[in-house]
C-alpha cells in the first residue's frame, strides 16, 4: 500500500461514483420498464453479468441474500464501487490517496489471468444453473 499526492486512479472513481448513484436511484425508483437484453438472454442463454443489475439494486437495498441469488458480482460492483468512493472522500480530505502498488511477476499474472478465466467461466455455469430465475421479470 502506497499513499499518493494526486489520484491516479480520477476515471475508475468517477465510473465508481456514477454507478453508486445509478445503484441508488434504481434502488428508490426499481427498474426500467424497458428490456434491455441482448438476442442470446432471449434464447435461455446467461452470460456471467446477467442478473448483476438486479443484484447491484438489492445490495443497494441492503438485501445482501436476494442479491446473491441473482449474481455476486453485483455485490462486488457495489463493494468496490463504495470503497472508490470512500477512498475518493479520503483524499479530497486529506490530499493523501491510498494506493495499491503490485507489480507481479509474468508467471503471477499469468496466474491471476488463469484464476479470472476459471471464476468467469465458474459464474456462467452459475449463471446457466439459474436461467429460469434471470429470465423472469
Amino acid at each position: 500500500m502506497a499513499i499518493e499526492d494526486h489520484d491516479r486512479h480520477r476515471w475508475l472513481t468517477l465510473v465508481a461514483t456514477g454507478g453508486m448513484v445509478a445503484a441508488a436511484v434504481l434502488a428508490v425508483v426499481g427498474l426500467p420498464s424497458v428490456d434491455t437484453h441482448g438476442p442470446l438472454h432471449r434464447l435461455g442463454v446467461m452470460g456471467p453479468t446477467c442478473g448483476a443489475t438486479r443484484a447491484a439494486v438489492f445490495t443497494a437495498r441492503g438485501e445482501l441474500g436476494l442479491a446473491w441469488t441473482y449474481n455476486p458480482l453485483g455485490i462486488a460492483a457495489v463493494m468496490g464501487a463504495a470503497f472508490m468512493v470512500l477512498r475518493a472522500g479520503w483524499g479530497a480530505l486529506t490530499s493523501r490517496w491510498p494506493a495499491w502498488v503490485w507489480s507481479p511477476s509474468s508467471g503471477a499474472r499469468r496466474l491471476l489471468w488463469l484464476g479470472v478465466a476459471v471464476a468467469v467461466v465458474a459464474l456462467e455455469v452459475r449463471q446457466q444453473g439459474r436461467a429460469d430465475l434471470l429470465m423472469g421479470t
